[in-house]
């Protein structure tokens, strides 16, 4: 089989009494775009009624890392709003860009489509205290600080798409507002929330990919939306290669669990046991562009490997880490002293820098990229550069009788343990 790797590929070949499967998913047929998406606008006729002229409404979008369909959805959306006697003067989108950079003029074009020039696109900044307001406390003592034209528009609706996250369990939804709209101080706060209360007590293990309840970092995003309360989510659901599947839309809680389910049902992979060893593609270019955008495969792919198992993970990572303090964290090399560095100064590269590192050391893993040996190494991992070199280097680990299996698109499919299957929500 052939495993994308940057914009290249390698072949593998492992016997075929070795291999427990190769775990894919299988995106569901669907109608196309426009008929899901003038469907998600009818489910909102109960909101959209109660909408009246005069008021003023902010549309949240998503900033142009997280390709969402929004130039397919927002016209028809905006389209609604106007039949129901709001003008496009009244009508702002707020790019929801967290602690991101600002959008340049192109991606605005892309993000909002036809609306260019049409409508007012703003920018969120989360720096700046003369544009953000003050909402209250969540109940672990956050304080959410969050854009002031969402805190005093009339209407605000939330907009963005549906998949895995490593921590908060799923995008979408309430993430529009923390981090999306907030200020840097309460994005930091809600993603400390990853870490357990007491100190040295490490990472709580309810955030995690696909799981909602008992999920800290969940719930405090959810506490912050509360605050703000929206009138309605719209949120849609891609295939890997970014087509609109589904959407779901209406009220901003239950619909976006019920996107959860849909995702999960459709994006994770039962497993009966896990493996010796997991070989994971994170998909090519721009999927291993860098190694944070790497470190979600690496996740996931983990979630099939037994303790002490070894993983290969193919990602190029041909823009290096992905931010310039990533690689400063692994001076740390066990996770106590980590952890401790951690919570004096967290950073959210650090978070994901914490997490690699606990799972370099509980399993084995080669990384077949173009960073440095040495670097790589320092991070816990053994290097390769090729997967053949990998290979070869996993003979001498692995026991003879060993079982693999191998994920082609490591970003886009969660297994999932069939003795655990359904603690997600």
């Amino acid at each position: 089989m052939l495993l994308r790797y940057g914009d290249t590929t390698f072949s593998l070949q492992i016997p075929s009494d070795r291999l427990l499967g190769e775990l894919r998913t299988v995106s569901p047929a669907s109608d196309p775009p426009s008929q899901i998406i003038d469907r998600a606008i009818a489910d909102c006729e109960p909101f959209f009624s109660s909408f009246k002229p005069g008021e003023k409404v902010v549309i949240v979008a998503s900033d142009i890392t997280r390709y969402t369909g929004s130039e397919l959805y927002l016209p028809p959306l905006v389209a609604r709003l106007n039949e129901s006697g709001i003008p496009d003067r009244d009508i702002n989108i707020v790019v929801a860009l967290g602690i991101h950079r600002r959008q340049t003029e192109q991606e605005h074009k892309k993000i909002v489509g036809s609306l260019y020039g049409r409508i007012a696109v703003t920018d969120h900044d989360c720096d700046d205290p003369g544009k953000l307001a003050y909402l209250g406390n969540t109940s672990t003592g956050i304080g959410v600080e969050i854009n002031r034209t969402v805190a005093e528009a009339d209407r605000v609706i939330l907009t963005g798409t549906i998949g895995f996250h490593y921590f908060a369990g799923f995008g979408g939804g309430r993430k529009s507002i923390l981090p999306g709209v907030a200020s840097r101080k309460a994005c930091m706060a809600s993603h400390f929330a990853v870490l357990n209360p007491e100190p040295g007590s490490g990472k709580n293990s309810r955030a995690a990919t696909g799981i909602l309840d008992g999920n800290p970092v969940h719930q405090a995003m959810t506490e912050a939306c509360a605050l703000v309360e929206p009138d309605f989510i719209f949120n849609t659901v891609l295939t890997p290669d970014k087509r609109i599947i589904a959407a779901f839309a209406g009220d901003w809680r239950e619909m976006h669990r019920e996107g959860c389910r849909f995702y999960a049902d459709h994006f994770s992979c039962t497993i009966k046991e896990q493996a010796d060893l997991v070989v994971v593609s994170c998909g090519g270019f721009p999927k291993d562009i860098n190694f944070i955008q790497a470190h979600k495969s690496m996740e996931y792919g983990s979630r099939a490997l037994k303790d002490g198992g070894v993983m290969i993970l193919l990602a190029r990572c041909s823009d290096g880490y992905g931010h310039d303090t990533f690689h400063r964290w692994f001076r740390f090399k066990d996770l106590a002293s980590f952890e401790h560095e951690l919570r004096a100064h967290y950073e959210i590269n650090g978070q994901t820098a914490y997490s690699t590192l606990q799972k370099a050391q509980r399993f084995r893993v080669m990384l077949v990229s173009d960073l440095p040996p040495e670097e790589v190494a320092q991070m816990g991992m053994m290097p390769a550069c090729t997967l053949d070199e990998a290979m070869e280097k996993a003979a001498n680990i692995l026991p003879q009788d060993y079982k693999a299996y191998v994920i082609p698109e490591g970003g886009n499919v969660l297994p999932v343990l069939k003795t655990v299957q359904g603690s997600k929500f």
